[in-house]
């Protein structure tokens, strides 16, 4: 299946607009939404193929992880305490700014997280609707049903924990449809619904793929995902028995193939994709040919956080000692500077060079040099620097065209969620705990619930989890009080303002 799923086919394409992706009620929205809900789906979703089409559509968003200036890796990165916005300046990028200093309202909060996840939901009910009539055997619909299901439970997901109370849609939304008057629906309800589906989805999702089907959904990945759900809900027992499945033996190679990759380095080599420590990963290309003209549109095919954490200015200076080189960094728009109090955190672990590139140390060896931009420290995420080998020669901008994936489940992070919803005690979370740190060359430590925060913390390092972490355990106020963060009403994003206009939905407390 390789990049088919990050380029959506014109069938496919013709999803778009179906569903709640924006309510913002004036006439010219409302007269696109029209036009486009006139898509009759009736004549489409016939057969495999044209149901293939159709989940190459609901793939599609997972994009948001890595792709485009409004991606989830870099935002949250932002809003953590181990990193800044930085970027050009305080007002480079309105909404990454805005959660770095918790000064983020309704008006600079950025719409795409609103409106692509409710994209892919609608695709997904459409998808749920069709495939029973379709002419297709019954493996190939319980396998599409399933990778549908997933699929519509992890943007579900991603907007309860973002967003709190939320709309629940679980049919085709048309034209003639009153979705104006949709409202919000409970927390509560919303997580039954996504363990529901998650739940219907596993049997029918394959145990392992291969090949083009690399980046589909499996049951591995799928019960992970219903792990990590139930971890946010603090139903550990459960989340426990879940994340036992999909791990095994810690450190050995679980039922589905999974195993930590001996060099933690190798995690972040642009073309080593999918590893064995991979468990859902999102594939990027530098073959989509994206140009500015896709910029900010939901169309970029490449991870643009490449361009986004590398340093700005950035110049290398040759040494006589060709080993003495500093790294070919591209030259890059510096957002994500790295916390001095992550820094000294990081102090000793092996995993420090991996994940830190400490370029004020370069300059202060005349290796290299840079310029500092806005709340610099000298310090960037180095998992995700590009490299001038990485740059791509295909048509299109390179900035948008990195082809690094972003994996957004790995085995460490499974490993250490389990250990958590075993509250950090006995043996097994001991083991869990163990063999991550082993594979980096680390002593055991005893296993506490504060071991456990404390390794996920220097594992996982600007991969986007931080500060999710932060919320879900009541750490929020107390570690990013100094930027302003208030509890009881920063544990969630403001609704954008554009989705509450014309609308019954109620903002968000505080905001």
């Amino acid at each position: 299946m390789k990049n088919k799923i990050y380029k959506i086919s014109i069938a496919a394409s013709l999803l778009i607009g179906t569903g709640l992706l924006n309510v913002a009620c004036n006439t010219d929205n409302l007269e696109d939404v029209k036009n486009l809900g006139a898509f009759d789906t009736n004549n489409f979703f016939r057969n495999e193929q044209e149901c293939f089409f159709a989940l190459v559509g609901v793939y599609d968003p997972v994009r948001k992880y890595a792709a485009g200036f409004e991606n989830m890796v870099t935002f949250f990165n932002a809003g953590s305490d181990d990193f800044y916005a930085g970027g050009g300046s305080a007002t480079d990028g309105a909404g990454i700014q805005g959660l770095s200093n918790y000064q983020l309202n309704p008006n600079t909060m950025p719409a795409s997280y609103w409106r692509d996840y409710y994209q892919g939901i609608s695709r997904a009910n459409i998808l749920i609707e069709k495939i029973p009539a379709a002419d297709m055997s019954d493996a190939v619909k319980n396998r599409f049903m399933g990778e549908a299901k997933t699929l519509r439970a992890l943007y579900y997901f991603e907007l309860v924990r973002m967003f709190g109370n939320i709309p629940l849609i679980l049919k085709e939304i048309k034209a003639t449809d009153d979705y104006y008057n949709i409202a919000q629906t409970p927390k509560a309800q919303v997580y039954a619904q996504i363990e529901a589906d998650l739940l219907e989805a596993i049997p029918g999702l394959p145990m392992t793929v291969s090949g083009d089907n690399r980046g589909r959904f499996t049951q591995g990945a799928a019960k992970a995902l219903l792990g990590k759900v139930y971890l946010y809900e603090n139903k550990k027992t459960e989340a426990a028995a879940q994340f036992a499945e999909v791990n095994g033996t810690p450190g050995g190679t679980s039922q589905y193939g999974y195993k930590l990759v001996s060099d933690f380095a190798s995690l972040w080599v642009t073309d080593n994709k999918f590893t064995s420590e991979s468990i859902f990963e999102v594939m990027h290309t530098n073959k989509g040919n994206s140009d500015w003209g896709f910029w900010g549109q939901g169309n970029d095919e490449g991870n643009s956080i490449n361009i986004m954490v590398a340093p700005r200015s950035y110049t290398r200076v040759i040494q006589q000692n060709p080993a003495d080189n500093a790294p070919d960094v591209v030259a890059g728009w510096a957002f994500n500077p790295i916390t001095t109090d992550l820094f000294n955190f990081m102090q000793g672990d092996p995993r420090m060079d991996a994940t830190i590139l400490n370029i004020k140390s370069l300059k202060q060896q005349g290796k290299a040099d840079y310029s500092p931009a806005y709340m610099d420290s000298g310090y960037f995420l180095n998992k995700f620097m590009p490299t001038k080998d990485e740059v791509t020669t295909l048509p299109g901008a390179s900035e948008l065209n990195y082809r690094q994936n972003y994996i957004y489940i790995r085995l460490a992070d499974t490993y250490l969620m389990e250990a958590e919803a075993l509250n950090g005690t006995g043996a097994r979370a001991q083991a869990l705990l163990d063999a991550v740190r082993a594979r980096v060359g680390l002593s055991s430590v005893p296993v506490t619930l504060q071991a456990v925060k404390d390794e996920r913390r220097r594992e996982l390092v600007g991969e986007g989890h931080r500060w999710f972490d932060l919320v879900r355990w009541g750490e929020a106020p107390a570690k990013l009080g100094s930027r302003g963060f208030i509890a009881g009403k920063n544990e969630v994003m403001p609704i954008p303002y554009t989705e509450l206009t014309g609308t019954i939905l109620k903002q968000n407390p505080g905001y």
